[in-house]
């Protein structure tokens, strides 16, 4: 995860940074939760891309004749809420680069609020960065151009690990125990289309388990 976060950041930054007027640092806001059940997962999150753009970025002389890249960390408490008052927060505060990845519900959200913004204000534009929220919807069907995403989606996880559960002869049943919301149903309706095409007899025991997120 270290790895994708390090060579998204400096990916992305390198493609858009260039339109940032000149300041004294350029800022990314992290919008995740880092506080409540999910605060660890977040703060590892935030930990990462501090890292990034200290090591790749700012100890190496910085972008734009110097700049430092800033990371500066918004709480959503994982709510998609939340995470809408905490866009415009950091919008406000003159910040154009977001980042995010605990929650495909919540990258929802932020998508399509940075989309409506970009349309509402061409000459302040924002981008998302999307560094973890897989759900396979934010690229396809609801895909924009400011939406930009590091990781794999979860068709593309599920694709190569029902590849490797329909290769052992030793599994008979598969239980899929996930998330009552986007996500966990796109992991689902994944894992089944795939193990019915990698494995349509053997593999035939499917058991399909939703938890709602507290």
């Amino acid at each position: 995860m270290r790895k994708s976060i390090k060579l998204g950041v400096s990916a992305a930054l390198a493609l858009s940074v260039s339109s940032v007027a000149v300041m004294a640092d350029i800022k990314v806001a992290f919008i995740d939760p880092l506080s409540g059940p999910f605060a660890s997962t977040g703060t590892n999150g935030l930990h990462q891309f501090e890292f990034a753009a200290d090591y790749l970025i700012n100890q190496n002389g910085g972008v734009l004749g110097g700049q430092n890249i800033e990371i500066v960390a918004f709480d959503n408490k994982i709510s998609p809420k939340e995470s809408l008052i905490q866009l415009q927060v950091a919008i406000d505060q003159g910040i154009r680069f977001i980042a995010q990845g605990n929650s495909s519900g919540v990258a929802n959200a932020i998508t399509e609020a940075v989309e409506k913004h970009n349309k509402r204000n061409p000459d302040d534009r924002v981008l998302f960065l999307n560094y973890a929220a897989v759900d396979p919807a934010l690229t396809n069907d609801k895909c924009n151009f400011w939406h930009f995403r590091f990781d794999a989606n979860a068709d593309i996880k599920m694709d190569a690990l029902t590849d490797s559960i329909a290769a052992d002869e030793g599994i008979k049943k598969v239980y899929i125990i996930g998330q009552d919301y986007s996500f966990g149903k796109a992991v689902s309706a994944a894992a089944n289309r795939f193990l019915a095409k990698s494995a349509p007899t053997s593999k035939s025991s499917v058991t399909n388990c939703t938890q709602s997120a507290k």
